[in-house]
């Protein structure tokens, strides 16, 4: 059931890059595996699957021990301070960066591993309450303040839409933040590389593939509604 429902996504990835008269390969997509289990994982090797998201460093970190280390771990959740040192050598990419104090957390662990972690910035364009991010008036300024951290490097923008009945609504949320990512990456920022803008979740990734997006996070419709029981 997993890889009929990942070949559908695969299909609707193709069909919207298609209308956006872009290539295939402009699109990362992450399946998101939180909450699931390994032999869910497992089941999408073979067909060459190798970029995952966990929402939760514990998750990941247990994970990444169990499965093979040619996969590419997304941290996309909050990340709390206290636990980035276990994360720092496991993620490829922290998609949930948001604060001047986390980052030069993350430069702190860099340092003493000796690695440049990649990181996005996570903006909360459409200033939902209940969301982190910041605000996309304050997005630059940190970007700046991130970009002086010799082991962080600011890889591109994410953001979490508002979770709607129709994923129209949040055509325009995807079109602010790839406006603003634009914006940053035509000033060539020093250790900004502004190549990932990720964005679109199982709900609306089409639309945000439309509106530019380079990564696309989907677990739902690949490997079915979470359990959060237990």
């Amino acid at each position: 059931m997993i890889t009929e429902n990942l070949r559908q996504v695969e299909e609707r990835i193709c069909a919207a890059c298609e209308r956006a008269g872009r290539s295939r390969e402009e699109v990362t997509l992450i399946a998101v595996s939180k909450t699931k289990p390994v032999s869910m994982i497992q089941e999408l090797l073979p067909g060459g699957t190798r970029d995952f998201g966990e929402n939760k460093v514990q998750e990941l970190c247990e994970k990444y021990e169990l499965l093979p280390k040619d996969i590419r771990w997304h941290l996309i959740g909050h990340l709390q301070r206290n636990k980035v040192k276990y994360v720092v050598d496991k993620a490829c990419l922290i998609h949930s960066v948001d604060s001047l104090r986390l980052a030069e957390m993350i430069n702190q662990e860099g340092k003493k591993q000796a690695k440049v972690v990649p990181v996005l910035i996570e903006v909360n364009v459409a200033g939902e309450e209940s969301k982190f991010g910041v605000s996309l008036e304050d997005t630059e300024e940190l970007v700046r303040q991130i970009a002086v951290l010799p082991f962080v490097a600011v890889q591109g923008l994410m953001t979490i839409a508002p979770f709607v009945a129709d994923p129209e609504e949040n055509r325009a949320v995807f079109g602010k933040l790839k406006k603003l990512y634009v914006d940053i990456r035509t000033k060539s920022i020093d250790n900004v590389a502004m190549n990932v803008l990720s964005m679109g979740m199982t709900n609306d990734y089409e639309v945000a593939i439309e509106e530019g997006a380079t990564m696309v996070r989907v677990g739902t419709g690949i490997f079915g509604e979470r359990n959060y029981m237990g």
